[in-house]
């Protein structure tokens, strides 16, 4: 658990970075909780991202397996702490906030790439045809040094493909994204924090985790040496609830769809797959159309804007809200305050793939990703017109 808390004026925000692959709001709420108790710091001024990490203890049931609560309880416990750490450190020193938009373009793709049978890759063979979404290389750098020395104080960085790979085998991990950071701490100081974008449709297929961290690592110090500095006016944040559906399903086509793909594209090693599948849908028909509540996020730290968003966001989405956001620097981060599941746009609900099949990863109702993308931009046009 990574902790930056930020004060101007008054106003505090912190935005916490955790390498775990996700976590709900039951766990995430209290910690809040905690936090404005110990701190003053409102609930509506902490954004709790994951990093998405696949090499971590679970903290959820999805698929086959069940959450560590003991680990759960850790991490849970863990958020307070550092946020009451970093808090604790707000006095020691003035900085300056420090930006640069930089980019990489190899770490990550589109992953759902279309197959010869008009299916949607995930896992097996990969007779791939064409990507059937985009990519986001946006690695934008958000530096505080100190003011008198310049020393840096912290770092936030942000890029958008799924948080999978190891150096070696059989270890718990942050993966490259967090490998990086603990490098780039251990070179240049200060406190390095992931901030994982929208990739829910993105993953690295080709890279070892030790040649995506060296490019990660690359890219940010890169990005680092071209920051600016820059004025902040105001830090401000809303946090709103969000209501969506769970959605609902044909039973007896779902299962057709993932044996056809297993059959199909991965085989015999496959076979355990449907019915993990099946018992998950088992699971989830009784809830059928229920209405549930999650939150939506926005901050902004000057001109620089970052969306809280509560799942898996495809990065179509994600764009979307970037090319709609009144800022010109907006960011998303997944995976922030709660976890819904997969939220891919409409287009890839029609295409299929792993995204899309029913499961305790992928349960909201087509369309909820567009309507967090409205009602995320609603959040940020009300902060800038709070100006």
């Amino acid at each position: 658990a990574i902790a930056i808390v930020l004060e101007k004026e008054g106003v505090q925000l912190a935005i916490v970075t955790l390498d775990i692959l996700m976590i709900t709001r039951d766990i995430l709420d209290l910690a809040v909780e905690d936090i404005e108790q110990a701190t003053g710091i409102p609930g509506s001024h902490v954004l709790i991202n994951c990093t998405h990490t696949h090499h971590a203890p679970s903290t959820m049931r999805v698929h086959g397996y069940a959450a560590d609560l003991g680990f759960t309880m850790r991490v849970q416990k863990g958020i307070v702490r550092a946020v009451k750490q970093a808090h604790a450190k707000l006095t020691n020193q003035e900085c300056d906030f420090h930006f640069h938009l930089g980019r990489e373009e190899t770490v990550g793709q589109n992953s759902r790439q279309l197959l010869p049978d008009g299916s949607i890759y995930w896992i097996g063979r990969r007779d791939f045809v064409r990507p059937t979404g985009p990519f986001d290389p946006e690695l934008p750098v958000l530096a505080f040094r100190e003011r008198a020395s310049g020393a840096l104080q912290a770092v936030l960085f942000n890029h958008s493909t799924h948080t999978i790979g190891t150096i070696k085998p059989g270890v718990r991990s942050p993966s490259f994204y967090g490998l990086a950071g603990q490098r780039l701490e251990a070179e240049l100081g200060g406190v390095f924090s992931f901030v994982e974008g929208a990739s829910g449709s993105t993953h690295n297929l080709d890279l070892s985790c030790a040649k995506a961290t060296e490019r990660i690592v690359s890219a940010v110090k890169d990005a680092l040496s071209k920051t600016e500095r820059r004025p902040v006016a105001r830090l401000a944040s809303l946090k709103r609830p969000f209501i969506y559906s769970v959605r609902t399903f044909d039973e007896d086509a779902e299962h057709a769809t993932v044996t056809e793909y297993c059959s199909t594209w991965v085989g015999e090693s496959a076979a355990n797959i449907p019915p993990v599948f099946k018992q998950m849908r088992r699971q989830l028909a009784h809830v059928q159309g229920e209405k549930r509540e999650s939150w939506i996020q926005a901050m902004v730290i000057g001109d620089v804007a970052i969306v809280g968003v509560p799942a898996e966001f495809f990065t179509k989405l994600g764009l979307d809200i970037k090319n709609r956001s009144p800022y010109r620097y907006t960011y998303i981060a997944e995976l922030a305050n709660d976890w819904i599941g997969y939220l891919p746009d409409q287009e890839a609900h029609k295409l299929g793939g792993y995204q899309v099949w029913t499961g305790f990863h992928s349960f909201a109702e087509p369309g909820t990703g567009e309507r967090v993308v409205d009602e995320t931009v609603a959040l940020l046009e009300e902060l800038k017109a709070a100006e």
